[in-house]
């Protein structure tokens, strides 16, 4: 069993477009090639992967989909750490942030970091909590700032990726964000058990997301009436003023019509950490340094 990657990856396009004819037009292949990939892939290992009309996985290939991400983005992750290695140093770097992970610490850095070196050319994108990681992983970001929840001494929980070097960079408190004119906001502390039957907003690109309150809250249901998609921090402020449910994040200057009351218990912080891949060259290193040059905070 040869398990082309080639082919691999054209299979995991298919299922992920349903049209044999939409993952040709991505992947730059005919459709006559696209279908004679997934033929030599059944015939590889015996078994039909997908049914045609409409296109879907069978059952052997939703079982190999659950292998061919993690297997792909290893692959992914070899070519970049290689590319890495042997690339002649550059001034450009590009930068995935999570939007909550710019905090006032890392921007100071970032700025000290263009003041020193004025020519370099510095991209930041902002991403989602696990497309950072993935994205470090494979080559396209230099290196990625994430952010989340965790206890003091724990290191943030990240999706399986290739080989990625963390450094903590900043850590402060959470709160619970409420409407200004909410009961709770004149509370000098807040217990997460106590909320736990409350609405809360679902926006798991900005707050912490519901899934990670349960688990560090269990039994609680964290009731939900709305999902927020977006990265607009100021966005998700002005549904929480609207009354639309609560939100656990950082202490945040300048949102209107909320209140912030800090974290009581369970103990736990917001953190932000530094991802860089497994071989670390010139921007990348640099900015690693500068980071961690003055204690996190």
């Amino acid at each position: 069993m040869r398990m082309d990657p080639h082919l691999l990856r054209t299979f995991v396009t298919v299922a992920r477009r349903g049209s044999f004819s939409a993952a040709a037009v991505e992947l730059g292949y005919t459709q006559s090639a696209v279908s004679q990939h997934i033929a030599a892939l059944e015939a590889d290992l015996s078994a039909v992967l997908l049914r045609r009309r409409p296109v879907a996985p069978t059952e052997a290939g939703r079982l190999l989909l659950d292998h061919a991400g993690p297997l792909l983005l290893r692959l992914d992750a070899a070519r970049a750490d290689i590319a890495r290695l042997v690339a002649e140093p550059t001034g450009r770097l590009t930068l995935g942030v999570t939007p909550l992970a710019l905090t006032p610490h890392v921007a100071d850095r970032l700025a000290a970091l263009r003041a020193a070196h004025p020519r370099w050319e510095v991209t930041i994108r902002v991403l989602d909590r696990d497309a950072v990681p993935a994205a470090v992983s494979a080559g396209t970001l230099d290196a990625g700032l994430t952010d989340g929840m965790t206890a003091p001494s724990d290191p943030l929980l990240l999706p399986e990726t290739g080989p990625l070097t963390s450094t903590v960079v900043a850590e402060r408190p959470l709160h619970v964000t409420l409407p200004a004119g909410h009961p709770l906001a004149r509370r000098t502390g807040l217990r997460l058990p106590d909320l736990a039957d409350a609405f809360w907003l679902d926006a798991p690109a900005t707050a912490v997301p519901l899934p990670h309150l349960r688990t560090a809250c269990a039994p609680g249901t964290f009731r939900t009436r709305l999902r927020y998609e977006g990265t607009d921090v100021h966005g998700l402020a002005a549904l929480i003023a609207a009354g639309e449910g609560l939100a656990l994040l950082p202490a945040l200057d300048g949102l209107p019509g909320v209140t912030q009351v800090p974290l009581s218990a369970p103990r736990l912080v917001h953190r932000v950490e530094l991802l860089t891949g497994g071989v670390t060259t010139g921007p990348a290193a640099a900015l690693r340094e500068e980071l961690t040059a003055l204690p996190a905070r």
